[in-house]
């Protein structure tokens, strides 16, 4: 079993996700577990204050170390012999990738800390953090949403997640570095618009061919950057190269 363990000042914002979906019934087979810890409860500030200004100005209010190291020392106890890695949710971080879950999902344990306000002291990423992930080039108000997009990504290698364990592997970013080939289901004509004849065939081979086509013209058209470390065939690669050519000289 995964288990996420969430550092927040916001536990609530994870109750409709955790109760929904894929999630819920992960958590009810005990395939994962999430534990929301609420670090506002460990400061010893009679306001049960976590933030301050910042050393030296600047706009804005920094979470402050005392009440995030408690909340990581009280749960690192509970951690000895597992295998544990602690993530910080930033805007500045590494850019999350399907590989990078892939990764994380061999974790006994991920610990999630969501920042708030300007961000965070930086003597608890000195002391406690391991990776700093960032979901896109882009300020959120939180690390909240970030970190169920991580644990939703993470969550789908575990064993017994999805309903179909091919389902990890065959989707966007999964399929040899591509992005996924356009599926269709019924009605074959819908509206006057005809799923491909090929999909309908029963002839595997030819649907196989068909897909892996699609995929790699979707993503030279999506995400061309994709491609210069997709894993294409040498006969793919020199096609690639010939509608590359041909799109740049119209």
């Amino acid at each position: 079993m995964l288990k996420f363990n969430v550092l927040t000042i916001f536990p609530e914002m994870f109750d409709s996700y955790c109760n929904a979906s894929i999630c819920k019934r992960a958590i009810e087979s005990r395939k994962i577990e999430f534990a929301l810890h609420n670090f506002r409860d460990y400061t010893l500030d009679k306001h049960r204050r976590v933030d301050d200004a910042p050393f030296g100005g600047g706009a804005g209010m920094l979470i402050a170390p005392q009440s995030v190291f408690d909340c990581f020392d009280a749960i690192k106890e509970t951690q000895q012999g597992k295998k544990v890695v602690n993530v910080y949710m930033s805007a500045s971080g590494t850019p999350f990738c399907q590989e990078m879950a892939a990764q994380l999902a061999e974790y006994d344990e991920i610990n999630i800390l969501c920042g708030h306000y300007e961000g965070v002291d930086q003597r608890i990423l000195d002391a406690h953090v391991d990776m700093e992930i960032s979901i896109g080039d882009y300020v959120l108000t939180g690390g909240e949403l970030p970190a169920m997009v991580l644990a939703d990504a993470v969550m789908r290698y575990v064993p017994g997640v999805l309903g179909n364990h091919e389902s990890a592997q065959d989707e966007s970013y999964s399929y040899g570095g591509l992005l996924e080939y356009p599926q269709y289901t019924r009605p074959a004509n819908f509206r006057g618009m005809q799923a491909p004849e090929v999909l309908l065939s029963g002839h595997h081979a030819k649907i196989m061919a068909w897909q892996r086509r699609k995929a790699i013209e979707k993503t030279a058209r999506v995400r061309p950057d994709l491609l210069k470390k997709a894993d294409l065939t040498p006969k793919e690669q020199q096609e690639f190269l010939k509608n590359s050519l041909q799109n740049e000289g119209n």
